[in-house]
């Protein structure tokens, strides 16, 4: 991630984590783009677990496209650096936060090693009105699945 994405991410993050771990924000973003965004981060996830390298790089904004430069290169990142968004055991949707002008949706994942992690993404509404995926920061959580 480059420096002044994560600058920007580390003020959010801790923000974010918080209101999702309280309860939704005032002002939550409306139930359509709720769905919609679940339903990328489903999408993105169904390809990581099918090895389907050009899928999952679809759902990534162009911002991380050009990051990355190829499905491969960015399917490697991911495995390297986010196992537990490669191959979650499980995952749960918190609510969808709408932080500044950032739309945000932590995922509550688990490893196959019970492990929680939280994984936060910030969402990116393109031209034709679509989302895609603009970056993901992820940290464990405080507990461990039972």
């Amino acid at each position: 991630m480059r420096k002044s994405h994560w600058h920007a991410w580390s003020g959010l993050f801790a923000v974010v984590i918080g209101m999702a771990l309280h309860g939704p924000a005032c002002g939550a973003s409306n139930e359509q783009d709720g769905a919609e965004i679940r339903a990328v981060i489903e999408s993105q996830l169904a390809a990581f677990a099918a090895d389907d390298a050009a899928r999952a790089f679809s759902f990534a904004s162009p911002n991380i496209q050009r990051m990355f430069g190829t499905p491969d290169d960015f399917m490697a990142m991911v495995k390297s650096s986010y196992p537990v968004v490669y191959r979650p055991a499980s995952v749960l949707f918190k609510p969808l936060q709408h932080v500044e002008d950032a739309s945000i949706q932590v995922v509550q994942m688990s490893d196959a090693g019970g492990h929680v992690w939280l994984a936060v993404y910030r969402m990116q509404r393109q031209a034709d009105g679509s989302w895609r995926i603009d970056g993901c920061v992820l940290r464990p959580a405080e507990s461990k699945s039972t």
